[in-house]
């Protein structure tokens, strides 16, 4: 019950904003949605928008700042720009709501964001992961709506018993979305550590997603008997790839850290310093893995810093979390009285009436 109240509360709120850039941080790999250095202003995926970015998607390329190659993939395409619009904005949707119970919550202002990403934190790991999971989910869903020109539905079924089955609907085209995502985001350094972690954290977005992938099948035959069924593949909802991701984030492996720009003082943490056992002529720091890599300890983020600006004054809820959140400060109590919708029942037709409830309650806030 908490947690769906928190989120029913979270995506109404009107002040909520989505900071997202693209860009290079680097020349020896393509970035893109979370991990840029440009910001934008916010996407509203409106109607409006969506005329606007069909007539002219040209421009709104253009305003993305991408890289060269990149920019010409978006230009060629009329339905990639809107595609890459709705990929930020559910990729940073889904940060925010994974981390609404953290001390990182994933904020994702510029200067705090452009901190962290010069830095190999297990944070930063799961922005390159989000965003890359966000373009191959919002471009496979992309193709099955036929908002763009250059993929259809997924036609080519790989079912290991197919004698009762009838391959129809229209699946979710992964495997144009992988070769689209692959070739949009360049390819690992052979040589930059750095870059070789962040193309792996992208691998490991697109990996989840792939892994999600499930046949639905719906039944035909007399009175519903199930003798032939028609057949497709479906992407799992996106907040499971999220709380997928966010497990991966948790039991995120340490690796040898860089010598490049990631390196650099950090604030109210240590800077970055060689694992042990990663130094040895011709050995490999970046193991084969499934699971998040990172590269440098993760700050505290209790007290405001380049990388967040921390704890105070943050929502916490007494019983589940206000003492992590709150970093041994303690909390403050304050009562209050709301108004909401209660005892709703359905009229005919079509419409939900509800009574107005009058309750007090406590809210927590962290210490300063």
């Amino acid at each position: 019950m908490l947690a769906g109240q928190v989120l029913v509360g979270w995506l109404s709120s009107s002040s909520f904003a989505l900071m997202v850039l693209f860009g290079s941080l680097r020349p020896s790999a393509a970035y893109f949605g979370l991990t840029g250095s440009e910001p934008l202003t916010i996407l509203p995926l409106t109607t409006e928008m969506e005329e606007a970015a069909t007539k002219a998607h040209y421009k709104v390329c253009d305003r993305l700042k991408l890289e060269k190659k990149q920019r010409r993939m978006c230009r060629r395409d009329p339905g990639v720009a809107e595609t890459l619009m709705e990929a930020i904005s559910m990729s940073a949707l889904e940060c925010q709501y994974q981390f609404r119970f953290e001390r990182w919550n994933c904020t994702l202002e510029g200067r705090y964001r452009a901190s962290l990403l010069k830095r190999g934190f297990k944070e930063t790991a799961f922005l390159y992961a989000i965003s890359s999971a966000g373009l191959t989910h919002a471009l496979a869903k992309a193709c099955s709506a036929g908002r763009l020109e250059r993929c259809t539905c997924d036609e080519a079924p790989d079912l290991e018993n197919r004698e009762a089955w009838q391959w129809g609907g229209c699946g979710d085209n992964l495997k144009y979305s992988n070769k689209f995502v692959k070739e949009f985001l360049g390819k690992k350094s052979s040589k930059d550590l750095r870059a070789r972690v962040d193309f792996h954290n992208n691998l490991v977005g697109m990996k989840v997603i792939k892994a999600g992938v499930e046949t639905t099948c719906k039944c035909h035959g007399v009175s519903g008997s199930c003798t032939v069924r028609t057949c497709w593949r479906q992407l799992s909802p996106f907040h499971e790839v999220g709380k997928q991701l966010k497990q991966k984030y948790e039991a995120s492996l340490k690796v040898g850290s860089t010598t490049n720009e990631a390196t650099g003082e950090a604030g109210d943490i240590p800077p970055p310093r060689r694992a042990l056992g990663s130094s040895g002529p011709g050995s490999d720091p970046l193991p084969r893995t499934p699971d998040l890599v990172h590269l440098d300890d993760s700050p505290s983020f209790c007290l405001a810093s380049r990388f967040s600006p921390g704890t105070a004054g943050r929502k916490c809820y007494k019983d589940k979390n206000c003492e992590s959140m709150c970093c041994g400060r303690g909390h403050n109590t304050q009562s209050r009285v709301v108004t909401r919708p209660c005892q709703c029942q359905v009229r005919w037709c079509c419409y939900v009436e509800c009574k107005q409830c009058t309750q007090r309650e406590e809210v927590y806030t962290c210490k300063d």
